[in-house]
């Protein structure tokens, strides 16, 4: 069921209340990543209990406070979800995507997601930051559903937005990032895939797969915010490489050990944004 104008409208007034701004840019901090916030000073942390109609994350490494902080060189102020809802967690696909609703509302016209992911593609070794190119969604739902306007026919070439990309691409080099690039995978999880699936979803172009994304970048879309994503590969896919096991403490051990260079790639974006 869509959220109405009026809970919209109730949740941005409560934000406001406590101090939220007109952010540029908005943030989805995925699983082990979510402490990128703390390099800034001055931040307002609001848990996501205490907001109307917003869900709670439930997930291990997603904090779940909305995190407002100035971007640099006075260029305004950035706002961030500090762990994201998932869709496995038992929320609505369309109150995964409402937070992404609300920046709208606020004055988010950049959205900048992050998660973790497993690699499909074998040139990918745990660790590694991947700039996401483009998506297959695998969730078979669609925050759309139900809207009843011909804008819900979103174009969703160049979903990432190319000039975000090669922003991105620039800031890499400069600091001396590796970056690989490569198309993502969404899907509804809990459990990971088999072996037979990541060879599926290999023959059909996936080099790397998560349980998010995709549902908020859709909304983001729909709702004419720019889009860019950058996924760090926290372990080989289920078969690749001949990994056997996968663990979610494995994914938070490895996004953390990559926080400092995952810093220092989003820090010189936001410099250059």
């Amino acid at each position: 069921m869509q959220y109405t104008t009026k809970q919209i409208k109730e949740s941005i007034k409560y934000l406001h209340s406590q101090g939220v701004k007109s952010p540029r840019v908005g943030f989805v901090l995925g699983s082990g990543l979510g402490n990128f916030v703390e390099n800034f000073e001055d931040c307002l942390s609001i848990p996501y209990e205490d907001i109307p109609y917003f869900e709670t994350s439930t997930v291990k490494g997603h904090a779940g406070n909305l995190v407002q902080f100035p971007l640099p060189s006075n260029k305004g102020y950035a706002i961030g979800m500090q762990g994201r809802l998932h869709y496995y967690e038992g929320h609505t696909i369309e109150a995964v995507t409402y937070p992404i609703q609300l920046m709208k509302s606020l004055g988010v016209e950049i959205l900048i997601l992050t998660t973790a992911s497993g690699g499909i593609n074998p040139k990918f070794k745990a660790g590694d930051l991947m700039l996401i190119t483009d998506h297959i969604n695998m969730f078979f739902r669609n925050p759309l559903k139900g809207v009843l306007s011909l804008d819900r026919f979103v174009d969703m070439y160049n979903c990432y937005d190319l000039e975000l990309r090669e922003l991105a691409l620039k800031v890499a080099l400069e600091e001396k990032i590796p970056l690989k690039e490569g198309v993502f995978v969404g899907v509804t999880g809990p459990t990971y895939e088999t072996p037979a699936e990541i060879r599926m979803l290999s023959v059909l172009g996936g080099d790397a797969i998560s349980m998010s994304t995709v549902p908020e970048v859709l909304m983001a879309r729909y709702l004419g915010i720019k889009v860019l994503g950058i996924s760090c590969i926290a372990n080989p896919a289920a078969g690749v490489g001949g990994k056997s096991k996968l663990n979610h403490e494995e994914v938070i051990e490895v996004t953390s050990k990559a926080h400092h260079t995952f810093t220092r790639l989003l820090n010189g974006i936001l410099e250059k944004l």
